[in-house]
């Protein structure tokens, strides 16, 4: 080869592999957009008893699950549901499938994991609807997916308690191994901590990096209230694994509960309460033991443990 072709040549492949780094840096620089709770899935082994208590108590909006054609969507609003799947034939104590944060740009969300070499990163998916999403896992093996929401018509049922779930929360064991995923690498800040009592470290929230919700880890282990995670029975479990509908006022919240003489409280049930983050909160449970906490958005009195770091969510 000429020696100018062949200058052009190697000047073309080196352009070419700056670029290639370049973008991998980009990709590995560029946090990505994490906007708050897209859904929560939940198995179920009574199918009919869950549309109640989703449809009719909670008045979320059946529809099709555009991931999965065996499970049922109840949406709040167009961003937030709660996807109710079939209890499979094998299966543990747990009734949680996955814990689903909103983004905007779910393809950049995946680039970022892959250049910074996460394992257990599955394909972006598209639904019917325009929705893509993809499932990784996070340090303690929870099913993580990350949810861009595709363009859909919603109109609210006139029963609905709150179109917002405010935040998640699930067994964690290790504090330092999810935070390195949820705080380091994706970029979760602090929230608010607390316990039952003094000494103790019950819950950590850690808030989306660019909204107001947040995930709860729900602590096991020395030092919190709950003890060992392989002694905790599946009661327990469903209330360390739920999910929370924000209310401007509990009050009004519970009075919508009972109006009309129909009495939508599930028949296990407890509060309204005042809870050590200084919010009112009172408690429902779904057919199969998973916690639903009503929480006020603002805390009323000063929390107990620490101060909130960041401001609440609003509506």
């Amino acid at each position: 080869m000429p020696l100018p072709r062949l200058l052009s040549s190697l000047l073309s492949l080196a352009i070419s592999a700056g670029l290639t780094i370049a973008c991998a840096a980009h990709a590995q620089d560029a946090r990505p957009k994490i906007t708050g709770i897209s859904h929560m899935a939940v198995y179920t082994s009574e199918p009919d008893a869950a549309e109640k208590f989703y449809g009719v108590e909670l008045g979320a909006v059946k529809e099709p699950d555009p991931e999965d054609p065996n499970g049922t969507v109840y949406r709040f609003s167009q961003q937030q549901f709660i996807e109710v799947l079939p209890l499979p034939a094998q299966h543990s104590i747990t009734r949680l499938d996955h814990v689903a944060f909103a983004t905007t740009e779910v393809d950049v969300i995946h680039s970022y994991l892959a250049a910074h070499h996460y394992r257990e990163i599955d394909a972006v998916k598209t639904g019917s609807d325009g929705s893509k999403w993809f499932f990784t896992r996070d340090p303690e093996g929870n099913r993580v997916e990350f949810f861009q929401s595709g363009a859909r018509p919603f109109r609210a049922s006139e029963n609905l308690v709150s179109p917002r779930i405010i935040h998640v929360g699930f067994l964690v064991k290790d504090r330092e191994a999810e935070d390195r995923f949820y705080r380091e690498l994706l970029g979760f800040r602090p929230y608010w901590y607390g316990a039952m009592h003094p000494g103790k470290l019950d819950w950590v929230a850690q808030q989306a990096p660019d909204g107001h919700d947040w995930l709860e880890y729900m602590m096991t282990g020395p030092g919190s209230d709950s003890g060992p995670a392989d002694k905790i029975d599946g009661r327990q479990l469903g209330v360390m694994n739920h999910f929370s509908l924000g209310v401007p006022n509990m009050e009004k919240a519970v009075t919508k509960l009972y109006a009309d003489d129909a009495i939508r409280f599930s028949p296990r049930h407890d509060g309204p309460t005042m809870g050590k983050d200084g919010k009112w909160q009172a408690n429902l449970y779904d057919p199969d033991g998973t916690r639903v906490e009503l929480m006020e958005f603002q805390p009323v009195i000063k929390p107990c443990c620490s101060d909130f770091t960041a401001a609440s969510p609003a509506d």
